[in-house]
This record gives structure tokens, C-alpha cells and sequence, in this order.
């Protein structure tokens, strides 16, 4: 990848921008050229149907490929694992599929040097407590950290969710009972979705809307936990609990809490991905105003 035109001085980025990107044909013959049209300083894959129970095995050519690269340009990647994976569920052929799913995203993401997993962290179904489906967290969820035993392992990054149901995370706050029921394990750190944490009832808008929330999160799960953020704008108010992400500064949000974001002490270093509509237009675009943003 070439370097980039936001670049201005050696060294790492205080936030590197980029986003989720195809890999169907190819994680670095596609992905990584879809990446350089974005200009993106870091990007997201999915390394199998995030729609389904595969667990495909990867192409080591493609992978070596994908990672050298990576490493070459120091471009931060991720993988998000599939949406069905719930380690909440009341249904045990779900939480074993769960344990499947993950393992293989996270045993995928060491292979093509990713920094981090991220896995959406579910909900209590079955109409039970949320204590007894974070115990059930704990039990499936705390082998598969300790699994994480290599140097170039990845973070498991949480997302919390929009607070749709019975969702186990959505406020801030909901981190500490799962970081708890986990140990708080130090191979575990958060993806902050900002779409989410609007939806979930953060406003973020304001003077001190984004800055207050990042103080709560932080003050939740301790510092340098935060690794990841999802950059997305939100179609709907802050506390409707609905996931639908809009373009940067064209949703509820605005552009002003992004340009807050990237000035908070708990996202210095952290890259920024987005998962905005659009397509390969609106995701240039997206970059690009994040990156107007953070240097402007």
C-alpha cells in the first residue's frame, strides 16, 4: 500500500482510519485493493460468512500475502466474527456453534496477523436473568481467552449492541458485569460501536457528549482496554435502540463528536473502521472526512 496523503510526519497515527472491506476472491488480492481505493490506514475483514456456522479454512498464500503487507505498511487489521454467535443463548446447539465460530475466528486472526477479534456480546434469550446468561458467558466464553496463549495472538475486542431485546451490553456501564464475569482477562478489550452507544441511550452529541461517554467507559473497564472503534453515524436518535448506521456527519451524531473522539485520551493510538452504507464511493468519503476531521 501506498502511503497516505494524511500522513504528515513519521510515526504512528493517533488515530488510523479505514474500514471493513470485501474479501470474497481473495483477502489481499481483493480486500487489500479495496483498502488502497479507500486509502485506509486500517481495515476490518470477515474470515468467514458472518451470516453463518462455517468455519472455512484460509489460503496461506492469500494470508502471508495479506499479513506481510499489513505488516510492511503498519496497517492495523481486524476480523468481526459472525452475528449469530451468542454466547447468552438458552439454546445449547447455538452456544456450542458459538465456541466453534469464535475459536475459528480468533485462530484465523493470528494467522493473517490481526490485532484484535471482535464479537458481539449477545443477549440473555429464553426470557432468563442476566446473571444466569453471564455465567454461561463465563463458562464457554473464559477457555477460549485462555486459549490465547501465542505473542501474536489477538485481542478479543466486545461490542456492545444498540440495547435491542435482552441485551446483555449496550450502556457503558453493562461492560463491568461481563468484564467480571470474565476476569477481567488480559488478552480482553472493547470495539466501541458509536452508532451503538448512541442507539443504546449514550447522547454523544453536545459539548461533552462524547468525551463523558468515553469517561464512563473507561471508568468502567479500566484504561487501555478500549482498542477499536467502529466510526458510524447514526439514521436514528440517541435511545432508539435501533442498529442502522449512517454516513459520517449525514445522521444524528454529526461530524462534531467524531472530530471530539479523536481528541479523548482514551482513543489515542486507537483506529478507527467504518461500517457506513454507500458503498465504495460513501466509504472513500467517509475516510476521507474522518481524516479531515483528525488533522483538520
Amino acid at each position: 500500500m501506498s502511503s497516505q496523503p494524511s500522513r504528515t510526519a513519521p510515526g504512528p497515527l493517533r488515530n488510523p482510519v479505514g474500514g471493513h472491506v470485501p474479501v470474497a476472491g481473495g483477502l489481499h488480492t481483493v480486500g487489500l485493493s479495496y483498502a488502497r481505493e479507500l486509502e485506509a490506514e486500517t481495515v476490518q475483514v470477515f474470515v468467514a460468512n458472518p451470516r453463518g456456522w462455517a468455519t472455512p479454512a484460509g489460503n496461506p498464500r492469500q494470508d502471508e500475502a495479506f499479513r506481510a503487507a499489513c505488516a510492511e505498511e503498519s496497517l492495523p487489521a481486524y476480523v468481526h466474527a459472525p452475528y449469530l454467535i451468542n454466547f447468552g443463548s438458552h439454546t445449547e446447539a447455538t452456544v456450542e456453534r458459538s465456541v466453534e465460530s469464535l475459536r475459528h475466528s480468533l485462530r484465523r486472526g493470528r494467522e493473517i496477523g490481526a490485532r484484535g477479534v471482535v464479537v458481539h456480546t449477545g443477549s440473555a434469550t429464553g426470557g432468563r436473568h442476566r446473571s444466569v446468561a453471564l455465567k454461561q458467558v463465563r463458562e464457554h466464553l473464559l477457555p477460549l481467552l485462555d486459549e490465547l496463549t501465542h505473542d501474536d495472538d489477538p485481542y478479543l475486542l466486545l461490542e456492545s449492541t444498540a440495547g435491542q431485546g435482552s441485551s446483555l451490553c449496550s450502556r457503558t456501564w453493562d461492560f463491568g458485569p461481563y468484564f467480571e464475569a470474565l476476569d477481567a482477562h488480559p488478552m480482553l478489550g472493547v470495539c466501541l460501536d458509536t452508532c451503538h452507544i448512541f442507539a443504546a441511550g449514550h447522547d454523544l452529541t453536545g459539548p461533552d457528549g462524547m468525551h463523558s461517554t468515553l469517561d464512563l467507559l473507561v471508568d468502567t473497564v479500566g484504561p487501555g482496554r478500549l482498542k477499536l472503534i467502529h466510526a458510524n453515524d447514526s439514521k436514528d436518535v440517541a435511545g432508539a435502540h435501533k442498529d442502522r448506521h449512517e454516513n459520517i456527519g449525514a445522521g444524528h451524531i454529526g461530524e462534531d463528536p467524531f472530530r471530539a473522539l479523536m481528541t479523548h485520551p482514551a482513543t489515542e493510538g486507537v483506529p478507527l473502521v467504518i461500517e457506513t452504507p454507500g458503498g465504495r464511493e460513501g466509504h472513500a468519503a467517509d475516510v476521507a472526512r474522518l481524516k479531515r476531521l483528525r488533522d483538520g
